[in-house]
């Protein structure tokens, strides 16, 4: 089964290389999608893929790389799934 979620992850999580962490674990779970910086200080993405692997995405983003402190993941919804490579887009 396929799922895509649009999620958004609040804490210290600019500058701390977030976005390329990102983009190389989604790519180790075998995921598309896209991730990017938001003006608000938050980072949003879009995880697409089997249930399993989005789950444990979503697992580790509330975790972020060692320089980062997550202090939220919310899923803010379902979306149509993502097609191609996973991406780090610009910031919105």
């Amino acid at each position: 089964m396929t799922k895509s979620l649009h999620v958004e992850i609040t804490g210290r999580v600019q500058g701390v290389g977030y976005r390329a962490w990102t983009e190389e674990e989604a790519r180790r779970l075998g995921l598309s999608g896209w991730v990017r910086n938001c003006r608000s200080g938050a980072v949003e993405a879009v995880f697409t893929g089997d249930d399993a692997a989005v789950d444990a995405m979503l697992e580790a983003a509330a975790k972020g790389p060692p320089c980062s402190s997550v202090k939220d993941v919310v899923v803010v919804g379902e979306v149509e799934a993502y097609e191609g490579d996973f991406e780090v887009w610009p910031t919105e």
